[in-house]
């Protein structure tokens, strides 16, 4: 389901060339990006070439086999109209917009389940904020091991997490931001890589610095550093560390805003591209050197330099290889290839600019509805960080206030045993504000994987939503042990 629209684009431009049908079946079935529509294609192929089956009957039978709905229904179509003797362009043509409808209506199935395994994920997570909370602040009445508890309640917590974003994982549409060419010489690559390393190596020597000042290994602690906080609380010792992330998140994210904006000028730049060749009966450099005056937006340049490289008398091919790899986008280079091979091949280039044009407008629009998705799961992600932060710590700070309350009333003349009430002892306050931190951290771990799975951006893009989340669970979590001290404390 998630390659079939693109798969139907390739073949219905290979359609309108001057190869015969089965040629078609066999290019896609070559084409390793489509992963199991390829495969599906192949078998096809396989009936046709070895079995000696037509391709109609062919199709017939691949369509009670595959397990897709709607891969099925276009094989079954397919096969019967191509046994009525219609000519394979005519029908894909015709049948663009439905297909088009289809891709469109199983996208948009997987946006909605993702909503309600949103609904589902916020009321798993505060059920296991409630349960934590009670782990923490339970063993004060009951004088039961609270370390344990709480670890016990952390491991499930970590079970959810995980189940939740291998849920998420496997039900998120297959639509990339990113191409990643083999050559990893452009320099978009290089700033990413260095951004990278300088960000890690940051990253490592302030967590090295952080855990030997800690564990008195070196003279100079995080305390000493930062000075107006003394002594440091713990769950910055866990958020400085992560900041130097952001170097590489910011690279990443700003080269990923300009990627989303050559996909939104690429539709014009192909239709126009198409039909001035159609009219001007030229060659595609002859065409761009009046289009490169045109203002594309970021695209402007990547088309000026195309047009350089062709009028050098590069390999037409490799020429727009290299302006793929500088775009970067998987939706770029997939349908710059449709364009390329359908030029080689003889098809008209006007039909062909119109085709992929419309066909990369629609997803742009699902790709908007995506982007409204993950922009609302994300506000979701940090507002129960947030939230679950804020409960984790109030339970911690009210135990740690009842300690400090049963000195002093074990210090009056009464006769009272207040251990029999209220059990204290029990307690190792650092160790469990460790765990509340680790479980923090682990959370923001997850949820930056969630948004990078929905948003289907770089994976670099995680750095970003780990830092921003460890820094509010840390800091939400410092604020509220201030606040609850000081309206409690007696």
């Amino acid at each position: 389901n998630n390659q079939f629209h693109l798969v139907v684009t390739h073949m219905t431009v290979l359609s309108t060339t001057n190869i015969d049908r089965m040629e078609v079946f066999r290019r896609l079935a070559e084409q390793d990006e489509y992963g199991e529509m390829a495969a599906e294609i192949g078998r096809v192929v396989e009936l046709v070439d070895t079995w000696n089956q037509s391709l109609d009957d062919a199709c017939r039978r691949r369509a009670k086999e595959v397990p897709s709905e709607a891969v099925s229904d276009f094989f079954d179509r397919l096969g019967y109209t191509l046994g009525a003797g219609q000519a394979l362009d005519d029908y894909l043509l015709s049948e663009q917009e439905q297909i088009i409808q289809n891709y469109k209506t199983v996208y948009r199935g997987t946006l909605d389940n993702l909503e309600v395994m949103k609904d589902l994920y916020l009321s798993m997570v505060l059920s296991m904020t409630f349960a934590l909370v009670f782990a923490v602040v339970l063993p004060v009445l009951t004088g039961t091991n609270p370390t344990m508890t709480v670890s016990a309640v952390i491991i499930l917590y970590v079970f959810v997490q995980s189940g939740f974003y291998l849920a998420i994982r496997s039900m998120t549409p297959h639509d990339p931001v990113w191409y990643h060419p083999e050559d990893k010489s452009s320099p978009i690559e290089g700033s990413i890589t260095k951004a990278t390393v300088v960000g890690v190596a940051l990253s490592v020597l302030l967590l090295t610095f952080s855990l030997t000042g800690m564990l008195g290994l070196l003279p100079v602690t995080l305390d000493d550093v930062v000075f107006f906080l003394d002594p440091l609380p713990l769950p910055l010792y866990a958020a400085i560390p992560t900041t130097p992330l952001l170097i590489p998140g910011f690279v990443v994210r700003n080269e990923e805003q300009r990627i989303k904006a050559r996909d939104e000028e690429f539709p014009s730049f192909i239709r126009a591209l198409g039909a001035t060749e159609g009219a001007k009966q030229s060659t595609t450099s002859t065409v761009l050197s009046t289009l490169r005056n045109k203002d594309f937006g970021p695209l402007t340049d990547n088309v000026d330099n195309l047009y350089k490289r062709l009028n050098m008398r590069i390999e037409t091919s490799e020429a727009w290889r290299h302006f793929t790899a500088e775009c970067r986008s998987y939706l770029i280079q997939t349908f710059s290839e449709m364009y390329l091979i359908g030029r080689e091949m003889g098809g008209d280039p006007k039909q062909l600019g119109e085709l992929i044009s419309e066909n990369m407008m629609e997803v742009q629009q699902l790709r908007q509805q995506r982007s409204q998705a993950t922009t609302t799961l994300i506000g979701l992600l940090y507002g129960i960080t947030a939230a679950s932060t804020f409960a984790f710590f109030i339970g911690l700070q009210v135990v740690n206030i009842l300690a400090s309350m049963t000195l002093n009333l074990n210090s009056s003349s009464t006769d009272f045993d207040v251990g029999s009430l209220i059990n204290t002892s029990v307690y190792n306050i650092p160790l469990i504000e460790f765990l509340l931190v680790i479980i923090i951290v682990f959370g923001a771990m997850l949820s930056s994987l969630m948004v990078r799975t929905v948003d289907g951006g770089h994976k670099l893009n995680t750095y970003l939503h780990f830092v921003l989340l460890t820094w509010i669970g840390a800091v939400i979590g410092v604020a509220t042990k201030w606040l609850v001290s000081q309206f409690l404390a007696i």
